[in-house]
């Protein structure tokens, strides 16, 4: 058995997004087989998944990836 607790660590406002500076964080981060290509693919199965509380698992586990290593 599990609780769940939905809570931001920190406020995030990306006020002007750029793809490019997001590809080299990425390459910096382990490419498709690092930290942020295990979190992106947390972040994307999030929106097939059918329950929502599983759902922000899925959001909340994909966003905290990289920090953890």
């Amino acid at each position: 058995m599990w609780s769940y607790d939905k809570k931001l660590q920190y406020p995030v406002k990306i006020k002007t997004p750029n793809p490019a500076n997001a590809k080299v964080i990425m390459t910096q981060l382990g490419g498709p087989d690092g930290e942020m290509g295990a979190a992106m693919r947390y972040l994307h199965q999030r929106y097939s998944c059918p329950y929502g509380e599983v759902t922000g698992i899925l959001t909340d586990v994909g966003s905290d990836a990289p920090k953890c290593s």
